[in-house]
């Protein structure tokens, strides 16, 4: 089935900056800067970013501060690139897209068991139980993340 919310009229990049890694950084922005795409990264006051294409929106401190003002911005046909599955739902809730930096396309499909699970792992975390600790991140992830934007832009995800 393909995803609804995905068209190749991508209207905006919207990037959760503050954890982003720079290779898919760089990918974002050497792709909006061809396609000629609306590009934002979010961020918070703690943090710098001058890319060479695309406008920085620095928001205050605080727990989801950049994501509460990243979702009032979104629109439907938006891309935003995050790793908070919360923010994603709210993406998909606009009738945005929404990719996680692994190249995990966010979808009404498998969101809730994302969210699910998330919940599960802070429920264990709480009651002191150790959950796994992400790695060093691997190149195989960026050519994910490559493969999965290049889809989404292309208007070409599908969904098992």
């Amino acid at each position: 089935m393909v995803n609804m919310n995905v068209c190749s009229g991508i209207t905006a990049i919207r990037v959760d900056a503050d954890a982003c890694p720079v290779a898919v950084r760089d990918l974002i922005i050497e792709e909006a800067r061809r396609r000629k795409i609306h590009l934002v990264f979010y961020i918070d006051e703690n943090h710098e970013l001058e890319p060479a294409y695309g406008q920085v929106r620095q928001v205050g401190q605080g727990r989801d501060a950049v994501d509460l003002v990243l979702v009032q911005d979104v629109r439907q046909r938006d891309l935003v690139i995050t790793q908070d599955y919360g923010l994603a739902a709210l993406v998909l809730a606009k009738k945005g897209t929404a990719i996680h930096p692994s190249g995990l396309v966010f979808s009404d499909q498998n969101i809730d068991r994302l969210l699910f699970e998330r919940h599960l792992s802070g429920k264990m975390r709480r009651a002191g139980q150790r959950t796994t600790h992400q790695g060093k991140r691997r190149k195989e992830e960026d050519r994910q993340f490559a493969n999965a934007f290049y889809r989404v832009l292309n208007g070409q995800v599908q969904f098992e």
